[in-house]
């Protein structure tokens, strides 16, 4: 994973445009969640995850 692909940089992103920039780079899939969500936890290659609150990206995690 290259620096400009690292998780954190989705931060601060609207959720739209993660979302997006997140499918163009490969990830095949994508996951938008409002804090405090129950998930799963198993790791799922290929999966990124986005926390989002009033529409912009807070936390990404792998899987």
């Amino acid at each position: 994973m290259t620096p400009e692909h690292a998780p954190e940089t989705y931060v601060g992103l609207a959720a739209d445009d993660a979302e997006r920039i997140a499918r163009h780079r490969g990830w095949r899939v994508v996951r938008s969640l409002p804090p405090g969500s129950i998930v799963t936890m198993e790791y799922l290659a290929g999966r990124i995850n986005f926390e989002v609150e009033d529409g912009v990206v807070t936390r990404v995690w792998l899987g």
